[in-house]
């Protein structure tokens, strides 16, 4: 198990660096989080350190219900949503939260992100929705999350007037999910200030959800 936990630790060590490289996160905002595979275990990024200090070492380990087992620093603000979601979708192995700002500006106006691109097609099924208003602090946005994705494709969603909370098999497809949601954010975005978008088909959504989450890549990919 231990080293289970350091592999762990290194991996959303490492993934942090991507939502810097992908301009979701300002100064210490946004974390990522991942499951420990058979354990009631999370590590997750601690609260307030800047993306430039964080190590393997200083990412802490939760149990699913937020307390902290294991490290140095306090776990991040977010913890108990994380932990609400890891314990109510056994499915999820990841994590992520931004404040990016094109999804973020769709959050505080509390609208969802329209099903207008063959990219949200394939990685969002349909449209990314709105979870409620919650605020920090215990398990409301967990909730909120979880209430809200429940059913539904998407493995993004807009909380509103907060920001994007992302989930996937593992730590890493939640954070693609984070960078695509801020990509297909922005370019609905844009091509709004030219006119209204046109939607697509559902059963075009349908048929391009299934050939990209069950044919598209390497076989060997989609095996693991």
């Amino acid at each position: 198990m231990t080293d289970a936990v350091d592999e762990l630790r290194r991996a959303v060590c490492d993934l942090h660096a991507e939502l810097v490289r992908n301009d979701l996160v300002a100064w210490t905002s946004g974390n990522v989080s991942g499951r420990v595979p058979g354990a009631d275990l999370f590590v997750i990024k601690p609260s307030g350190v800047s993306y430039d200090d964080l190590t393997p070492e200083s990412m802490v380990v939760c149990d699913l219900d937020g307390t902290l087992v294991d490290g140095r620093h306090a776990p991040s603000s977010d913890t108990d949503a994380h932990a609400y979601v890891y314990r109510n979708m056994p499915g999820v192995g990841g994590v992520v939260h931004t404040h990016s700002t094109y999804a973020t500006a769709w959050a505080a106006r509390g609208e969802a992100i329209p099903c207008v691109l063959t990219a949200m097609a394939d990685e969002f099924g349909g449209e990314i929705p709105v979870g409620p208003f919650a605020l920090i602090g215990d398990d409301s946005i967990g909730r909120g999350i979880v209430g809200t994705l429940d059913g539904h494709r998407s493995p993004a969603v807009l909380m509103r007037n907060h920001g994007v909370f992302s989930i996937g098999k593992d730590a890493r497809a939640a954070v693609k999910a984070a960078v695509m949601c801020e990509d297909v954010a922005k370019t609905v975005h844009v091509a709004r200030q030219l006119g209204e978008p046109e939607p697509i088909e559902p059963a075009d959504v349908d048929s391009l959800y299934d050939r990209y989450q069950n044919a598209y890549g390497q076989a060997t990919a989609r095996a693991r």
